[in-house]
């Protein structure tokens, strides 16, 4: 019969001492004080009698769950639940789960749960906007351990994967699209412009770009909300509602305006109901263009005309970011772990529906050249 395994309770008897101070002593954690005697009491039955210490449980960052952390701002405008459904259509087909983290722009509650996260375990991270400056440098040390791809504004610097949104090029391609069809005067509406939110910046700054380049800087109005509203919890109509508001003012200010920009989609649905309830036609009075491409954008008694920057493939994207990178750290070809970083971008696209059309002066004159053609006929 082979020997029986000396256990801690073996040391005990040997050291004339209890077996919870035996474990104390021997993992060396007091929480009481101990005397030399008895510490060398115990020390010596163990090592008389062979006995070892159980060895320890791998620490459970080793064993990670198939999970996904995703770092949301807000879960209001259709935007991120866009980016949401294609982050999680790619991790089902992967058998990941994931878990959403709504900061609701909030610094606190970014910051919980940033610290959260050690004790979840993710497989990977994925930010659907900018992490906010001051927590930058944690993030950084986070993508040293774990994926981290952010979902970002091209014009940021950052030493980890992203999927670009190049925001800028989004206001350009707005004014473009007003400048062509003739549009001079016009309203660009738009939630808090602050230091934190630089993406929001960016695209009014492409968007006047394109006026100044025709010398009519001066004729865009920028309307953007108060500061407050980002500091309070969004609500399911918040950016619809600094549409609504935001658009009142304009026309009572501004009556020379011929068209009306909303940074997103769910600003321009607010816009388009404000001109509904001061009697404007839309286009034929006042021409409104949204951004996103969302789906209540398509409805044919809405008829949005938006950007599309294809929000759902950005979503995929990024998770097939963060299996590449598990899969690099899985299958190895070398003994040295490959540094990469993956940059992502989409060339979007505008989408002309029935709200843009040329300004009543314009169509004066179109129509005036018409008769005179028809006349000549």
């Amino acid at each position: 019969m082979g020997k029986s395994k000396v256990t801690s309770s073996d040391v005990a008897k040997r050291a004339g001492v209890s077996q919870a101070t035996v474990s104390m002593v021997l993992n060396k954690k007091y929480n009481v004080s101990f005397s030399k005697e008895v510490i060398q009491r115990v020390e010596d039955a163990a090592e008389e009698l062979g006995y070892e210490l159980p060895r320890r449980k791998k620490k459970k960052e080793e064993r990670r769950e198939n999970l996904l952390v995703v770092i949301s701002p807000n879960l209001t405008n259709p935007y991120y639940v866009m980016l949401l459904q294609g982050i999680e259509s790619r991790a089902a087909e992967q058998g990941f789960g994931i878990f959403v983290c709504n900061t609701q722009r909030d610094l606190k509650i970014e910051e919980r749960y940033l610290k959260m996260i050690s004790s979840l375990n993710p497989q990977g991270i994925i930010y659907m906007c900018n992490p906010s400056q001051c927590f930058m440098d944690q993030v950084e040390e986070l993508s040293e351990r774990i994926p981290v791809v952010v979902v970002n504004n091209q014009n940021e610097r950052l030493s980890v994967d992203a999927v670009e949104l190049d925001n800028s090029k989004l206001g350009r391609l707005m004014a473009r699209h007003l400048l062509e069809l003739g549009h001079r005067d016009v309203g660009y509406v738009a939630p808090p412009l602050t230091v934190r939110q630089k993406q929001r910046s960016k695209r009014v700054e492409g968007f006047l770009k394109e006026f100044q380049n025709v010398g009519l800087k001066d004729h865009v109005i920028i309307k953007a909300a108060d500061e407050q509203i980002d500091k309070d919890i969004p609500g399911i109509d918040s950016e619809y509602r600094i549409g609504y508001d935001l658009t009142k003012e304009l026309l009572r200010e501004h009556r020379e305006l011929t068209a009306i920009v909303g940074l997103n989609d769910m600003i321009a649905f607010g816009i388009m109901d404000a001109l509904y309830d001061e009697k404007y036609k839309v286009p034929g009075d006042m021409s409104v263009m949204g951004c996103d491409n969302t789906l209540f954008a398509k409805v044919k008694e809405v008829s949005l005309t938006t950007i599309e920057h294809f929000v759902i493939y950005k979503g995929m994207d990024a998770c097939d970011i963060i299996m590449k990178k598990i899969g690099s750290r899985v299958k190895k070809y070398t003994e040295i772990e490959p540094v990469s970083i993956y940059h992502v971008e989409y060339e979007p696209k505008i989408v002309v529906r029935g709200t843009t059309s040329y300004p009543r002066t314009e169509k004066r004159k179109i129509n005036k050249k018409c008769k005179n053609i028809n006349n000549k006929v």
